[in-house]
């Protein structure tokens, strides 16, 4: 098969080489070659970690340096073509995986390398592994009957494809709706640099005027700062019923059908494993240890967060009525007026802040941030294959050795999902020829993309947002494992895996931190002690509003998965209005299909797992409190955090790294502390 670069060894994906006609014959070789090996691999009697786990790991990781490419452009430059293929390796993939998973001959290979003398001469990483991989052989059905397995089989590649249908349907309906506008007058409130995104919008498509569209950068200015309430009111309904049976597209893209299918599969494909609900399945591979934990963890930050939100709320009711004239505060208005009394109370706000967020000073700032922490610094490589111009890609540097790469996509395009992500291009390991390979990650954002020839302009929550994906790429970068399946993110509890995210946001609300990332774009200027003060004064500002919130996401996603075996659409809407009666304290409209949109769960791995963000953020916070305890860039505490949690990657359960670090169990006051929450009448957890 000439000239397929998808079948060629490459350091880095020859993106412009890649066409949408490489992808299924690559995949189909691909996966026919590993099929021929397996079975060789699989017939060994005498096996050691060289003749059967370091093979099998090289099989994977050519199908990987295939596939991820193809994946992340999928993502980052949807077009019909490259869909159409993508769509048609997923079930490619999924049989390919199955019969991997319930390779019996495969198995048993590794039991007897597990009860092999040799088992106890190997290290913790490749242990570690080979425990996982059984582990993972039991969760993909290896002891089922014939007859079980086959219907596994068809349930995964089933799951994978309506996991693809959800985020095409929900990327198309968020295109599929725009507003153009003639009249400036109609926006009144933007700032200028919302109305130039607008314009320029509106320029793309050949227009005049200004072209609100449902991608953040354009909808999150309007809900948060237009005048007209009519217009919010618009807007807002056009986004909470993306790909659903309500709102200006009704009926199309609506995704209903995908959620009611996927979530009676999840519920059969755990019971074929013997597990009670799919929320069990999903915790034999999480740091939690039962569902009845994880309720209760987010019930007792429930109770602690609740009565402050409902009286952040109705300050801001009250605020609403007696200065802006809202009797009654509609979902529509609540973005609006949080923005107003944040301004009124503290007299900052988002937009005040931009010129200080330059993107290349914030990125550098990062960049500096880091090496500050670890050691480590940044050198972009203009060389290197890109897939658009605006990404650029960069060495990691250890001393003048490099030790990672990654590519950097910050603004939000046409054909691109949206949110804000780190995935995997390269991961680190052992080459077969004696190389060491080294980890490459993905990071992508979606802010507001430069306009007329001047840098792009960050909110501080967009600084944020790039800290928290940064975080998550040093955690797949900074890893020292060499064995892939515990390398960087692999092989790390999913409710541990936001611990190294959430922990770098912190440097982004410290006056030493804010002296590296911020400068005015004019003057080059840091951050005024003034805007400096008013920023951490308004820190938690409705803090216990948006924790609630969270645990709204969370609350439903677990009960989701727990709960219910075969819900329709009406009662997953039932169990959301149930969690708001119990957690929410802000209005919400009846033609609200959030969960239509909820690609997190729907679309991508957090199913039953959405309350990691809230686990996760209790180990990310107490780890920060070291930092607290011994200054904030204190080289010690940074080169531990660095050796015992992100070089570690998964070679060790989360809960050993974290005692390894913090010399303790985590506790869940820094969190309370750190988000504004006041002390309840409720016994402390000290762990999780």
């Amino acid at each position: 098969m000439p000239n397929n670069p998808l079948l060629e060894h490459h350091v880095l994906p020859p993106f412009e080489a890649i066409r949408p006609e490489h992808v299924v014959p690559a995949i189909e070789k691909i996966i026919a070659d590993n099929r021929q090996a397996i079975e060789a691999l699989a017939q060994q009697q005498d096996v050691t970690w060289e003749t059967l786990a370091a093979p099998l790991e090289a099989l994977d990781d050519r199908l990987s340096q295939a596939w991820s490419p193809v994946s992340h452009l999928n993502s980052t430059m949807n077009n019909e073509a490259l869909r159409e293929a993508y769509q048609r390796c997923l079930a490619l993939l999924s049989e390919y995986s199955t019969w991997v998973g319930q390779n019996t001959a495969l198995f048993e290979a590794f039991e007897r390398l597990q009860r092999s003398e040799a088992f106890a001469t190997l290290d913790e990483s490749q242990r570690k592994a080979i425990d996982n991989t059984l582990r993972d052989f039991r969760l993909a059905g290896v002891d089922l009957p014939a007859d079980k397995k086959q219907r596994y089989g068809e349930i995964q590649a089933r799951l994978s494809e309506l996991g693809n249908t959800f985020s095409n349907q929900l990327l198309d309906a968020t295109q599929a709706w725009h507003k153009s506008i003639d009249d400036a007058e109609r926006l009144a409130g933007l700032p200028d640099s919302a109305l130039e995104t607008l314009q320029a919008y509106a320029e793309a498509k050949g227009e005049t005027g200004y072209r609100i569209t449902l991608d953040v950068p354009s909808f999150l200015p309007v809900m948060t700062f237009a005048e007209d309430r009519e217009l919010r009111r618009e807007v807002y309904t056009a986004y909470v019923t993306r790909a659903s049976d309500q709102g200006p597209n009704a009926g199309q893209h609506d995704n209903a059908p995908i959620i009611e299918e996927t979530l009676a599969l999840r519920h059969e494909l755990a019971q074929l494993l013997g597990f009670d609900t799919y929320a069990d399945y999903s915790l034999a591979t999480k740091m939690a240890e039962s569902p009845q934990q994880v309720l209760g963890f987010l019930d007792d930050l429930a109770k602690r967060a609740h009565p402050q939100a409902q009286r952040d709320f109705n300050e801001l009711q009250a605020y609403a009525r007696e200065t802006l004239g809202l009797e009654t505060l509609q979902p529509w208005d609540i973005g609006f007026a949080s923005e107003k009394l944040r301004q009124a109370r503290y007299d900052i706000s988002q937009e005040q802040l931009r010129p200080y967020f330059p993107a290349p000073r914030a990125v550098d700032g990062l960049f500096r941030v880091t090496q500050k922490l670890y050691g480590v610094t940044m050198a972009e490589n203009p060389e290197a294959p890109r897939y658009h111009p605006d990404v650029r890609y960069f060495d990691v540097l250890d001393g003048d050795r490099p030790i990672a790469g990654f590519y950097l996509d910050l603004y939000a395009r046409e054909g691109k999902r949206g949110g804000a992500w780190m995935d995997v291009c390269r991961t680190r390991r052992q080459r077969e020829d004696g190389e060491l390979q080294l980890p490459v990650a993905y990071l992508t954002c979606n802010f507001t993309p430069p306009v007329g020839g001047k840098p792009a302009l960050l909110t501080h929550d967009e600084v944020l947002t790039l800290f928290h994906e940064f975080g998550h790429g040093l955690h797949h970068m900074l890893t020292r494992q060499t064995v892939a399946d515990v390398s960087g993110i692999s092989g790390v509890a999913w409710d541990a895996v936001e611990l190294p995210s959430q922990f770098m946001e912190n440097f982004c609300w410290e006056r030493e931190g804010l002296d590296l990332i911020a400068g005015h774009v004019d003057t080059g200027d840091k951050l005024p002690d003034e805007l400096l003060e008013k920023l951490q004064a308004a820190r938690n500002f409705q803090s216990a509003m948006q924790m609630v919130r969270q645990l709204e996401f969370s609350l439903f996603d677990f009960r989701l998965h727990y709960e219910y075996s075969t819900p329709s659409a009406s009662d997953v809407q039932a169990l959301l209005d149930d969690v708001r009666a119990q957690v929410s304290v802000v209005p919400t409209a009846g033609f609200n299909r959030f969960q239509n949109g909820f690609a997190h769960i729907f679309a991508g791995g957090y199913a039953a797992g959405y309350y990691s963000y809230k686990w996760a953020e209790v180990l990310s916070a107490d780890a920060y409190s070291a930092f607290e305890e011994a200054g904030i860039f204190d080289p010690a505490t940074g080169r531990r955090f660095r050796e015992e949690i992100l070089e570690r990657g998964g070679s060790r359960d989360a809960a050993e790294l974290f005692q390894a670090f913090r010399g303790r169990e985590p506790s869940i006051e820094p969190l309370l502390r750190h988000s504004g929450i006041e002390p309840q009448s409720i016994e402390t957890q000290n762990a999780i």
